[in-house]
């Protein structure tokens, strides 16, 4: 049986996805074209997604009923 390397991660999935979006936007500064396009919207979806991840960790979220 294969076993599955784990560790804990140190840094919240929050700050992660806050530093993936600014270093892809930063690289968009010096990228033209397509590549820029291409950037700006994985920085985009990052950004989605820890608005996403708040959402879902806030104390006011109800279940579903």
């Amino acid at each position: 049986m294969i076993k599955r390397r784990r560790f804990k991660q140190t840094i919240s999935l929050k700050d992660r996805l806050t530093a993936f979006a600014e270093e892809a936007r930063r690289k968009a500064k010096m990228v033209v074209g397509g590549g820029r396009d291409e950037l700006v919207k994985k920085a985009r979806h990052a950004d989605t997604a820890a608005h996403i991840e708040d959402w879902v960790n806030s104390p006011g979220l109800q279940p579903p009923k």
